[in-house]
């Protein structure tokens, strides 16, 4: 916790390209899972939709990134009624969660895994689960108190 969170830009389901310095000035949850339309990656982002007024609330802009493409991701998107972004990591494949430490080179995916960046660009939370196994709601209001 701490440091400066690695800067990127990457494509959104609709080709807009968001950069993490753009959004400089207000918090950011960076939400990694490994793949589009997969079970427990479908039931943590409905999570997150459903609780979006919340992280609005606290100023918080929410950005899922996976290593699929944004054409996945805006079908994706559609199918499951998600109004935030949907980050296309896909090429290079996995370099944004690479830079973040949460790349699996073996199987090709991130991990599943949060950062919660202040306004000012640092990491004020980091928080991860292993395969299998969804994070925590609970563990999102944790996070947003450390703003």
């Amino acid at each position: 916790m701490g440091d400066t969170a690695p800067d990127f830009s990457l494509p959104n389901q609709f080709g807009e390209p968001i950069s993490l310095a753009g959004l400089r000035g207000a918090p950011v949850a960076i939400v990694f899972y490994p793949f589009a339309f997969s079970g427990i990656c479908t039931g943590e982002l409905s999570e997150l939709r459903d609780n979006l007024a919340d992280f609005a609330a606290a100023g918080v802009r929410l950005l899922a990134i996976s290593v699929d493409t944004k054409y996945t991701l805006r079908a994706y998107a559609k199918a499951e009624g998600y109004n935030f972004d949907l980050l296309a990591d896909f090429w290079p494949h996995g370099e944004v969660a690479s830079d973040y430490g949460v790349f699996d080179p073996v199987r090709g995916m991130s991990g599943r895994s949060t950062f919660l960046i202040g306004a000012g660009g640092l990491i004020a939370d980091a928080f991860s689960t292993p395969t299998g196994q969804a994070r925590s709601l609970e563990r999102y209001w944790q996070a947003l108190g450390r703003l």
